[in-house]
């Protein structure tokens, strides 16, 4: 047993490098290398924030809302929108190094959902690893940060009042408890319970599921944002084709070379992403075939776009030349550990940020690159109220079983692979039943740690998606194929804690 003299930071990601940065010392566990894993480091997007001269914190506000389809948290809107500006000017400050116009000043681009170009980009299309790359260069500056790489969370610690006091953190095969102030859950999204995800390995929704087992209360689970346009070659994860290609003109058209989002939406390909990912899927549906032509950037491509011209030509595919084949893919979770504007969750000294908090800015459907100026934005916000005393001594502290190994075995791919076909980008009542059937009689998956928190996950995801009988946003019914006014409303749930198995932990210094 290890005590912190501050916060714990779960997660190492854009959100968890914002809290311990912000904070007055903390400590950052990450499951793998700091900088190097996660969904941050890969983000091809952007920042989205109100730099230009023709633009406004307003304006972008007013954006997240068009896209968040009824029911984002205003006030968390306005938070992101106006304090985004100062979040990306403290990045340039730590020696972000963002690509600029011929005159010097930021290059700002535009994607779906956005009325002015307001997008800031690094590299070209690597925007996510010039951020972690600045982050952690300042964290490892700061030497009231400690790194604790190659440790994986397999539970949280609470006290016998409930409280979360700490982590149960495996590291080389040894299992360790961490008693802290305050924990921090930035372990990111859930888009792993897909078969077709753009998230890496290690993006498994983990710190959704440990706050879960422990009663946390969670929102708008049902709400998973597919990216339009990964690449269709049968990776995984599925290479991202960053949607500022068709911000720069790229456009989609079947296996004939028609153009067919021009017929669905006024914007065409910048139509919002749920809109662009349902077009796709039916296209491929249908057997039409989904392609993205970016063909007229010719030349140019390998210069503006080398994390894509790269992806492409490792599966054999030249974009100056080919249509390169795309098909909707699991990217984003809007839902997750509900959370109030400072990242206060339901269980006293359990905090989330990212996308394993769900503060409701997004609604029903995530505006383009608002990603990691969430992170930004909001880690900055929570470092603000994090306890730095220990917690009063309790008589016990109950853990969780975590006597458990890790492995995925074939019930893991088979429920990835359900989760897309039932619970993707479009469903039904029929296939979520039969989903949740399955959940309910796999039982296997928890004889591992990584199968128990799937199967728990899966099934809170797809009983959203079964109660929400409308489609919003990512949510869409093919049994229910328009929004009902009567249900425009976040949904929030409250698991039943999972009883302790493991003996009690003494607390006392």
């Amino acid at each position: 047993m290890r005590y912190l003299d501050g916060p714990l930071v779960v997660g190492s990601g854009v959100a968890g490098l914002s809290v311990a940065l912000a904070a007055r010392g903390a400590t950052v566990l990450t499951r793998g290398e700091l900088a190097a894993d996660g969904s941050s480091h890969w983000a091809q997007g952007g920042v989205a924030a109100a730099l230009a001269a023709d633009d406004s914190p307003g304006l972008h506000a007013a954006d997240t809302v068009a896209v968040a389809a009824g029911i984002p948290e205003l006030a968390a809107v306005e938070a992101l929108a106006e304090l985004g500006p100062d979040a990306v000017r403290r990045l340039i400050d730590l020696g972000a190094r963002f690509d600029r116009d011929p005159d010097g000043g930021l290059a700002l681009g535009r994607e779906a959902g956005h009325s002015v170009r307001r997008i800031v980009h690094a590299h070209g299309d690597a925007t996510g690893a010039e951020v972690m790359r600045t982050l952690a260069a300042a964290t490892l500056d700061r030497p009231d940060i400690e790194v604790l790489e190659h440790h994986a969370v397999v539970d949280l610690v609470r006290g016998d009042d409930g409280s979360v006091v700490g982590v149960v953190a495996e590291s080389a095969g040894e299992r360790v408890v961490l008693l802290a102030p305050a924990v921090v859950l930035a372990t990111g999204g859930y888009g792993r319970l897909y078969d077709r995800t753009t998230n890496p390995e290690y993006v498994n929704g983990d710190g959704v599921a440990i706050a879960a087992r422990a009663g946390a209360r969670l929102a708008d689970l049902e709400f998973v944002q597919f990216h339009p346009t990964a690449l269709d070659v049968g990776a995984d994860p599925a290479p991202l084709l960053t949607e500022a290609l068709r911000g720069e003109g790229a456009r989609l058209v079947d296996a004939g070379g028609h153009r067919y989002m021009p017929a669905i939406h006024p914007d065409a390909e910048l139509a919002p992403r749920d809109v662009v990912a349902r077009a796709n899927w039916r296209q491929r549906d249908s057997g039409a075939g989904a392609f993205l032509d970016a063909r007229h950037l010719a030349d140019g491509f390998p210069q503006r776009f080398p994390t894509v011209f790269a992806l492409a030509t490792e599966h054999g595919l030249d974009p100056r030349a080919d249509l390169l084949p795309v098909a909707p893919a699991a990217h984003y979770s809007m839902g997750g550990i509900d959370t109030d504007l400072w990242g206060r969750t339901s269980l006293p000294g359990l905090f989330a940020v990212g996308e394993a908090s769900s503060t409701g800015v997004h609604g029903a459907n995530r505006l383009a690159s608002n990603s990691l100026l969430e992170g930004l934005v909001f880690g900055a916000r929570v470092a603000a109220v994090l306890p730095a005393d220990q917690p009063s001594a309790h008589p016990a502290i109950p853990v969780g079983a975590f006597d458990l190994p890790w492995g995925r075995g074939p019930e893991h791919a088979q429920l990835r692979a359900l989760m897309s076909r039932h619970a993707g980008v479009v469903r039904s009542d029929d296939g979520l039943g039969a989903l949740l059937d399955w959940l309910a009689a796999a039982d296997v998956l928890d004889h591992t740690i990584d199968g128990r928190n799937a199967r728990l996950l899966a099934t809170l995801v797809s009983e959203a998606a079964l109660a929400r009988t409308e489609s919003r946003g990512g949510h869409h019914r093919l049994d229910f194929p328009e929004p009902d006014p009567q249900q425009a409303r976040r949904r929030r749930v409250i698991p039943a804690p999972v009883p302790t198995t493991s003996p009690a932990v003494g607390v006392g210094r």
